[in-house]
């Protein structure tokens, strides 16, 4: 049963894998039909576009790379940066 699972599990993954580009669309498309507002929507999906066509990275990219310690960064972002990291490592253990 178990061996089962796995097999089907790793044949969805091989088989969706091409899917990845288009998942910017579902989270507009899930506002749209969890609100119905289509103006949040639009402007979610414009803005994640825009964010891509101007950087060439995806907004998550972007944000990984804001919180990377850099070695220009003042002591004050250092302290803001490993806050962010250490209070999202407490977040984690308390979801498990």
């Amino acid at each position: 049963m178990i061996m089962k699972n796995v097999v089907f599990g790793i044949c969805c993954l091989g088989l969706l894998c091409g899917c990845a580009q288009h998942t910017a669309l579902l989270g507009p498309a899930y506002t749209l039909g969890t609100s119905g507002n289509i103006y949040q929507a639009g402007l979610t999906y414009g803005s994640n576009h825009a964010i891509t066509s101007l950087t060439g990275k995806s907004t998550g990219e972007n944000i990984k790379e804001i919180l990377r310690v850099k070695q220009k960064d003042s002591d004050f972002q250092k302290l803001v940066k490993k806050r962010i990291e250490e209070t999202r490592k407490k977040l984690n253990l308390s979801n498990q």
